[in-house]
């Protein structure tokens, strides 16, 4: 009884492998969709770690297409090389339909470059519609306006290896928008028509080099921001008053030393004469030594001060003896 079972263990492992390494039901498959197809090649690919239930597939929705250029060997070397044979094929199919021409070689290279083929074919189709992000742009009279727009865009199958991407499309209609409004003379004109700026961007040829073909570019809303003009004017009154503060201050400072050093000076002159005053006693009797001054003189001379005090008292200045 063990031996039975044992046995039947074994043959059922190698009916499992036979049937895993010789997919009968796939071959038979093929065969009634019309694909020729050898059990063979379904047993080689196996061993080529090539699964044979994705090329069976890809093979059968070609041939119900009309797509009977695919063959065997393109499609197991797209899956060696990395490629997702699934939306090759379906990207074939849905061209094929919608009368696009695409061909097996341009569609793999697609494939291989990182794109999705079939979402590419599907907007080659169906036109996508891309949104920008708020665009800040300043019209002549200083006048900040903010605006979005919606691209419609359209996938360029020619250009889809090497073109540039949405990215790209985004960064040059902002780009477009930015200079059409910069180039306005005022922002109400702006306002009026914004049209003119989808005109106007649209003449540049944006999707030069790009995966896409703009088909159109709307203004989806404009608003009002800042008053740049104002504020750069206050920002520069304020500098040049901070400038005229400036220089006021150092205009009062180079007066006060100016002043201080005047002081200065006269404080020093007051000190000289002060001293001087102080030797004159000492002279005069020197003098009397000397029979340089009689005492006549020494009286003339008292005289001539108390003269001249008397006037300063008159005028208000304070007497000369009192210094």
């Amino acid at each position: 009884m063990v031996e039975s079972l044992i046995l039947l263990g074994v043959i059922l492992v190698l009916l499992l492998l036979f049937f895993h390494f010789v997919p009968v039901l796939l071959w038979v498959s093929a065969k009634v969709s019309g694909v020729n197809i050898s059990l063979l090649q379904l047993v080689l690919m196996r061993i080529r770690n090539v699964p044979p239930q994705v090329i069976v597939r890809a093979m059968i929705e070609a041939h119900k297409a009309g797509l009977n250029t695919i063959t065997r060997d393109e499609l197991e070397a797209h899956f060696l090389a990395g490629g997702h044979i699934e939306k090759v094929v379906h990207a074939l199919v849905s061209a094929s339909k919608a009368n696009i021409n695409l061909s097996f070689k341009e569609a793999t290279a697609i494939d291989l470059a990182g794109r999705d083929v079939f979402q590419a074919v599907q907007m080659s189709v169906n036109p996508k519609v891309i949104d920008t992000p708020p665009v800040i742009a300043v019209a002549k009279d200083g006048i900040q306006l903010i605006a979005k727009a919606r691209v419609t865009v359209r996938a360029n199958i020619r250009q889809l290896v090497g073109g540039a991407g949405e990215d790209t499309i985004l960064a040059r209609v902002g780009e477009g928008i930015v200079s059409s409004i910069g180039s306005s003379d005022n922002h109400k004109s702006v306002l009026e028509n914004p049209d003119s700026i989808s005109k106007l961007v649209l003449k540049k040829g944006l999707d030069s080099g790009t995966a896409f073909e703009i088909l159109s570019i709307d203004i989806a809303d404009i608003d009002i921001g800042k008053n740049i003009g104002a504020e750069l004017q206050i920002d520069q009154a304020n500098a040049d008053k901070n400038i005229a503060q400036a220089k006021a201050e150092e205009r009062r400072a180079m007066a006060i030393a100016r002043e201080q050093e005047m002081i200065a000076k006269a404080q020093e002159a007051r000190a000289n004469v002060i001293e001087a005053e102080t030797q004159i006693p000492q002279a005069i009797a020197e003098a009397f030594r000397q029979g340089n001054l009689g005492i006549m003189d020494y009286y003339r001379l008292k005289n001539i001060q108390a003269d001249t005090d008397m006037r300063d008292s008159i005028s208000g200045k304070e007497p000369t003896a009192a210094k």
